[in-house]
């Protein structure tokens, strides 16, 4: 199985043990970081996920995935996306509208490939942010390579 059709079946697999605990269901991945692969799920609710939530969440799914999910062996990971997530779904870029956001690019734009201002949204395919003059700034999600929100302490 091929890791887009194992991160499918995991989320098809978890959404309705997400849904049962109010949780909200953020992200998954399957990727290899060095000699291991790993299966990440990423989930949320109101107030913040805790260890305890990650950990009956990640038994209930093992559970239901078996042994017969790839012949490769693999560490899961259930956790938080954490304060400073990536914005990755359109749900997202309307939850977090207002929040200060950083915004990387796979190419410049006059030389500069990081952007920080304020989340407008995302309108007609593009990421639009105001900088700190005001000034709107829109990218083509197509050229986007991260939005990241910005942890303001």
């Amino acid at each position: 199985m091929q890791a887009k059709d194992i991160v499918r079946l995991v989320e098809e697999t978890s959404l309705p043990i997400l849904e049962e605990k109010g949780f909200e269901f953020v992200d998954c991945e399957f990727v290899k970081e060095g000699p291991e692969r790993y299966l990440r799920l990423y989930i949320d609710k109101e107030g913040g996920i805790t260890i305890d939530d990650c950990e009956a969440v990640s038994r209930q799914l093992d559970k239901l995935l078996g042994d017969d999910l790839t012949d490769e062996p693999y560490i899961m990971e259930v956790s938080s996306p954490g304060i400073d997530r990536v914005l990755k779904r359109d749900k997202e870029y309307i939850k977090y509208k207002g929040r200060l956001v950083d915004v990387k690019l796979y190419k410049p734009v006059d030389g500069i490939k990081e952007f920080t201002g304020n989340l407008v949204g995302l309108i007609d395919g593009k990421v639009v942010i105001t900088d700190n003059r005001n000034m709107e700034l829109a990218f083509d999600r197509k050229d986007v390579a991260s939005v990241r929100l910005v942890v303001v302490l």
